[in-house]
């Protein structure tokens, strides 16, 4: 027991949850983690606090700024308003889980080739947020300003497309028109 997490035991071995606490078991970055958790504990509390995963940031802790988002189960989530107990069996991805040993993501890399971040504290929640919005795009699934709602028609990835689907990640140094072009360059070379 780390910090009042049980790290590491198998549901075999795993002893009686602690009163006022639950079992949960997630797959952060690739690695299981089994745990005992008090219900009210965010997934951000979990990742930064418990895990020492200080690359998802907390910045209004209200669900408004988008700077927390993190992937779960290919979905992103604002890791701030969200019980990590909710996510129990869920795959998780962070900033830290996007590159593959030095290799950056492409989106990581395009970011820096399009200095779409300025003081980057809300980088890695944009970052997140772009990766899995590509997903969504390759889905098929629409935004509020998608033109064409026909199941056959593919999505266009606008600058205005890209800006509303965006539209949940602020950026206080303004850094948008950066973000907007690396993330269009990653959608246009077809990786993500």
């Amino acid at each position: 027991m780390v910090s009042g997490i049980a790290i590491g035991a198998s549901d075999a071995e795993a002893a009686p949850v602690l009163p006022g606490r639950e079992a949960c078991a997630l797959t952060i970055n690739n690695v299981r983690h089994e745990l005992e958790l008090e219900p009210r504990v965010t997934l951000l509390d979990l990742l930064r606090e418990h895990l020492h995963l200080y690359g998802t940031k907390k910045g209004c802790d209200h669900g408004q700024c988008g700077a927390c988002t993190v992937i779960a189960d290919g979905e992103r989530v604002l890791s701030c308003l969200s019980l990590a107990v909710a996510y129990d069996r869920a795959k998780i991805t962070t900033i830290e889980g996007l590159a593959v040993g030095s290799q950056l993501h492409p989106m990581q890399a395009a970011f820096l080739e399009h200095d779409g971040f300025q003081c980057g504290f809300c980088t890695p929640g944009q970052i997140c947020s772009a990766v899995a919005m590509l997903d969504e795009v390759r889905k098929g699934m629409p935004s509020a300003v998608t033109g064409d709602l026909s199941p056959a028609a593919p999505v266009n990835l606008t600058e205005p497309e890209i800006r509303e689907r965006m539209s949940g990640n602020i950026c206080r140094c303004g850094a948008y028109p950066n973000i907007v072009a690396a993330i269009r360059a990653v959608a246009l070379g077809g990786e993500s």
